[in-house]
This record gives C-alpha cells, structure tokens and sequence, in this order.
C-alpha cells in the first residue's frame, strides 16, 4: 500500500466527488456520531476515521467505497480485499486448456480489460420544490435557528422570509429552503442536506423523508 495509512486515507477522499464524499458520511452515520459527521472536511473526516477504527481506518473506508462502486479506487490504492475483487472480475479470461477465451471483439487493443473501472454511482439527483416543501412540513417552528445555524443563511433574509409569510411556518420553512436551494445550485441534494442539517435535533421522520429521498 503507498503511503502510510493517514495519506492513503486523504487521497483516497480527494479522489472522490463531493456528491460522492457526501454519500460517505451518509453511511458513516450508523457508526459514528452526527453532529461530528456533519460538518467534517475530508482531513477532519481522516482524523474521525483513525481515532474511532484504530488500525482499521483502511478496512472501514474499503467497505464504505464498495459500497458507493468504487472499485476503482480499492485497486488503485491495494487497499484490503482488493484481491479478491480482481479474481472475481478476471474468471474465464483464460480457457482451461490455456487456450484464449476473450469475447468476440476484444482483440489486441483490449491490453488493459480488467483495469477499467465500472461505472460510478449515479451522483443523487437535486432536490425539487415539492420535495423541500415536504421536508418543510416537518420542519417545524424553529426553521430560523436551522437556517442560520445549519444551512449559514443571514438572519435579516430570514427575517423577510418570516414577515412575507407571516403565520405559516410551513411557507416559511419552504422559503427558507428554496433560498438554500438557490445558493447550491445542482449540489441542492438530500445527502448534502441531511449533511447541513445534521448538528440539529431533528425529528425521526424528518430523518426519514430525507433518507427516503435520496433513494429515490
């Protein structure tokens, strides 16, 4: 393995997108808390990582990049199982009387089959107006101090969110979150919003919406 285990673990998070990175604590969160996972950059997330799993930071990471299909990036860096990976990709490249057993079309510019990594996982989608009017619903009354304290938006734009929509909370939350929307442009997606909100004390189904839409 090149490098020592805390370079391996940074350039392994470099290496992914930020959709991707988002995704990673999105799993993580059934192992380590989420109020630390939330706000964490990808050295923070190496520190979490080598504190909480002492020597087996690597074999954490390796199971979270399967599970992303990273497959690439466990070949890449020989990180653990990355063998087993490989002979299950290469059975029947060879016939049993070692004779050639590549498919029709793979002639002598098919060299590097094997190296090729799959396809990534699909980046999640943008959330869209119903659905931040959905996780509004739930919100409840304390939207101002999530959006201040979690999604860093001004406290003078909230206080004319409030007063155009005075008496519905609902309307204000929603606001509140297109104006979020409207800053992240495409990275306006559930993961990274359950990531913002993670320092809150949200309720359950909240949680659970937010989870649900980012299996959509």
């Amino acid at each position: 393995m090149a490098g020592g285990e805390r370079e391996t673990l940074l350039a392994l998070q470099r290496a992914l997108s930020e959709e991707q990175f988002q995704s990673l604590k999105y799993l993580l969160e059934e192992r380590l808390p989420r109020g630390e996972l939330g706000p964490a950059t990808r050295p923070d997330l190496c520190r979490l990582l080598l504190q909480r799993f002492p020597g087996r930071a690597l074999h954490v990471l390796a199971d979270l990049l399967r599970q992303i299909h990273r497959h690439d990036l466990l070949r890449l860096y020989h990180l653990p199982g990355a063998e087993e990976e490989e002979e299950e990709e290469t059975p029947g490249e060879t016939g049993a009387a070692g004779g050639s057993s590549a498919p029709p079309g793979h002639g002598r510019g098919d060299a590097g089959r094997g190296s090729v990594p799959p396809p990534a996982a699909p980046a999640p989608r943008r959330l869209t107006e119903k659905d931040l009017l959905r996780v509004a619903q739930k919100l409840g009354k304390e939207w101002q101090e999530v959006g201040i304290g979690c999604l860093g938006l001004e406290r003078s734009r909230l206080d004319q969110i409030r007063a155009d929509n005075a008496g519905n909370a609902v309307m204000q939350s929603f606001e509140m979150l297109l104006e979020w929307q409207r800053r992240e442009k495409e990275g306006a997606t559930a993961p990274r919003l359950r990531a913002c909100l993670a320092p809150a004390s949200l309720a359950p189904e909240l949680l659970d919406l937010l989870r649900s839409l980012q299996g959509e």
